[in-house]
Parts: C-alpha cells; sequence; structure tokens
C-alpha cells in the first residue's frame, strides 16, 4: 500500500479514537490497532501522539474550511452566499462528528500548540465571513459609519454562533444540515438585514 493511503488510514482511525475518546484517554495502541497496523508503524509514519494528534487537526481544519469555500459560489447576493456557506459548514460537521469533536472539544481544551492550530482555522473562516457580511454592506450602499470594525465583529459573533449550534445540532437527533444553517440565518441575517437598512438597537437609556 502506497505510504500515503497508509497514512491517511492512520488518520482516519486517530480521528476517530481521539474525536470519541479524547486525546488524553486515547492510546497509540487503540490507534494501531483500528487502522489494521502495528503501533511501531505508527510512530514511523507520524512520530509521535502530539505529533498525530496535531496531523488530525490540520486536516479536518483544511477539509473544513475547503467544504465552506468550496460551497460559495461568487455572483449571488451575500445573503445566499451566506446560506451556502452555513449549509455546507453544518452538513460538513454533521457528516464527520468525530473531526468536528476533534476540531471544537479535544484541540481547544489541551492547550498549545493544539488551541494555536484551531485558531489558525478559525481565523481563515472569520476572515471568510468578514468578506461576506462586507460585500451585504456595499450591496446595501450602508453609510460609511457601518465601518470595518462593525463588520469584523457581526463575524466573530455569527462564527461563534455557527460553532455553537454546530455542537447543539451534532448532540440533538433529527436536526439536518439545512434546518441548522437556517436556525442561524434566522437569528442572523435577520438582524443584519435591519441593520442594513440603518436600523440600530440602542439603550434605552
Amino acid at each position: 500500500m502506497p505510504r500515503a493511503v497508509r497514512e491517511q488510514q492512520m488518520m482516519d482511525a486517530a480521528v476517530r479514537t481521539f474525536g470519541q475518546r479524547g486525546y488524553r484517554a486515547a492510546s497509540m495502541d487503540e490507534i494501531a490497532e483500528l487502522a489494521g497496523v502495528s503501533k511501531p508503524l505508527v510512530y514511523l509514519y507520524l512520530n509521535s501522539k502530539e505529533d498525530l494528534f496535531t496531523a488530525c487537526i490540520r486536516r479536518e481544519a483544511a477539509a473544513l474550511v475547503a467544504a465552506v469555500r468550496g460551497a460559495v459560489r461568487p455572483g449571488p447576493p451575500a445573503d445566499e452566499q451566506l446560506w451556502a456557506g452555513l449549509t455546507a459548514f453544518f452538513t460538513h460537521t454533521a457528516e464527520n462528528p468525530d473531526g468536528w469533536s476533534v476540531l471544537h472539544r479535544q484541540a481547544r481544551t489541551h492547550g498549545e500548540p493544539f488551541a494555536g492550530e484551531v485558531a489558525a482555522m478559525r481565523d481563515e473562516i472569520t476572515a471568510f465571513v468578514t468578506e461576506l457580511i462586507g460585500a451585504a454592506s456595499r450591496e446595501a450602499r450602508q453609510e460609511p459609519e457601518f465601518g470595518q470594525r462593525d463588520v469584523a465583529g457581526l463575524a466573530q459573533a455569527l462564527v461563534g454562533a455557527a460553532e455553537s449550534l454546530a455542537g447543539w445540532a451534532n448532540e440533538t437527533p433529527g436536526v439536518s444540515a439545512k434546518e441548522a444553517a437556517a436556525t442561524l440565518m434566522n437569528f442572523a441575517w435577520t438582524g443584519l438585514g435591519n441593520l442594513m437598512d440603518g436600523q440600530r438597537w440602542s439603550p434605552s437609556r
């Protein structure tokens, strides 16, 4: 078997094990057995448990970012682009629950360098969402005071909400990717639409 194929087979087993058992509880013996290889071969290909986990984070992060970016076509209105991206995000996290667990739960709770790898992925997705919200603002010919800081803050809030909602959707039977995406669109885009029309909330005093 070619090395690249064997390595992906090991990483598949590692993602499943890390995602279901957690980084600390997962053992290299368990991963090797699930992959159908010897433990020395896992170490030969992927060096250490830490290196293996890092490789899993990078692979799953790249796959998620590619899924979101690949779903958004240039041309349609900004809300349709955001809908496509959110649907792709929730579809990917639903179809790859172990990979999402590695990114959203395991990597973030075990410190550096793992948390840094996930932060880089999140920054890339947030930058992409920032572009979409900025495009929506331009489409609406929003007044200049709706500036880059507003756009960046809204993107951060939207990405955080999507991450939280994906965890809930994966744990709630019967919630489809489109339902999760629609929930977030109803929550976020309705408010964004009013904001683009110049309607801003402010405290009563």
